[in-house]
């Protein structure tokens, strides 16, 4: 079941992991003493470059948190469509404004 709850962006990191692929993460506390990951997504291959989703996805990020510089994301309250093990959306806190990677980022 998909639930929408107020979070507070707790950390913000950008990485590369495993094989060079640079992902985004996103630490969301609830306030009720539970926190999830938003994020995880491969937004550049070393061996596709032409598949680079990185800039769209960190400037919808900056977009939602109503922000202009990754290092102020700590601290923004934002919505969050979970469904238990994942977060599917993040959403403005007073607009309705969503992003979800798993269709937005898919080429057009």
């Amino acid at each position: 079941m998909t639930e929408i709850k107020n979070a507070i962006i707790k950390s913000a990191e950008i990485c590369i992991e495993d094989h060079g692929l640079l992902t985004v993460w996103l630490m969301l506390d609830y306030g009720d003493s539970s926190a999830q990951g938003f994020g995880g997504y491969c937004l550049f291959n070393p061996n596709f470059p032409d598949k680079d989703r990185a800039g769209r996805f960190i400037r919808r990020v900056l977009d939602i948190a109503g922000v202009r510089s990754w290092d102020k994301l700590p601290g923004k309250t934002i919505r969050a469509k979970a469904s238990g093990v994942s977060v599917e959306s993040i959403g403005h806190i007073l607009k309705d404004d969503w992003f979800t990677p798993s269709t937005d980022l898919v080429a057009p």
